[in-house]
């Protein structure tokens, strides 16, 4: 019998909705389970869209999953800037809204390789502290600005004051951010797509064995003998590439699964 906590085992897609916490989702899976489970990869609790959880044994592959790049479609009023870059902060600036052609070029500035500062309410540790629990307190601090990786920003609609965006971005790329760049806050954010997997696929009662879990990297099936020599730490399993014996997974990288 695994250990208390490992099993049922596997990633699940959830489509989370706007108002609880990632933490809340991930510990309602907990209590109906019975396993340990962990995200890979928070939703602000005024977003909503697709959360990936994971499941007893599986957590320890969140590592492989935090790193994907995420799509989201936000709705930015760009006549204000807030605290914190979304509808939650407070006022700071009321400015009047570009024009389509002076968005257009904020746009193009705001693709490829971009500085941005990182927004106060996030779990950034400033000085040893989340940044989000200073901005609580009403603690003004230096946010610091972190290069980030914006793959594609469209423009889906402009009505003159809020902007619809479609945007891929690389993992750590704070969306709020970008809508504070443009001079604005998110009203809406809704993450569609983390990697290979997409909302509209999203089901919290179906759990992906392990073995599902990493789609984006090589299978490979091994025997019997290798398997166990893997889990018994006298061979290691090649890296970026998973291994499958009898359907279950035996290993990814230097990560083995329990029997």
């Amino acid at each position: 019998m695994p250990p208390r906590g490992l099993e049922p085992a596997g990633l699940v897609l959830v489509d989370k909705p706007v108002g609880p916490s990632s933490f809340a989702i991930v510990r309602g899976l907990r209590d109906a389970t019975g396993a340990r489970a962990g995200h890979a990869g928070t939703l602000d609790p005024f977003a909503s869209g697709l959360l990936l959880v994971l499941l007893g044994a599986a957590t320890r592959l969140a590592q492989f999953l935090v790193g994907l790049d995420k799509r989201y479609v936000t709705e930015v009023d760009l006549t204000a800037r807030t605290s914190t870059g979304d509808p939650e902060g407070e006022l700071v600036e009321r400015r009047e809204p570009p024009s389509p052609a002076a968005l257009a070029a904020q746009l193009d500035r705001l693709r490829g390789e971009v500085e941005l500062r990182v927004p106060a309410a996030s779990a950034v540790k400033i000085a040893g502290e989340r940044a989000y629990r200073l901005a609580r307190r009403g603690v003004a601090v230096e946010m610091p600005v972190r290069r980030s990786a914006v793959h594609s920003l469209a423009l889906a609609a402009y009505d003159g004051r809020v902007a619809r965006l479609d945007l891929r971005v690389g993992s750590g790329t704070y969306v709020r951010s970008i809508a504070d760049a443009l001079g604005g806050h998110c009203l809406s954010l809704r993450r569609t797509e983390v990697g290979p997997f997409r909302v509209e696929d999203a089901d919290p009662t179906r759990i992906l064995p392990p073995a599902e879990a990493l789609p984006f990297l090589p299978l490979r099936a091994v025997d019997e003998e290798e398997a166990r020599a893997i889990r018994q730490g006298r061979r290691r399993a090649a890296e970026r590439e998973r291994l499958v014996h009898e359907g279950r997974l035996v290993a990814v990288d230097g990560v083995v699964m329990p029997l």
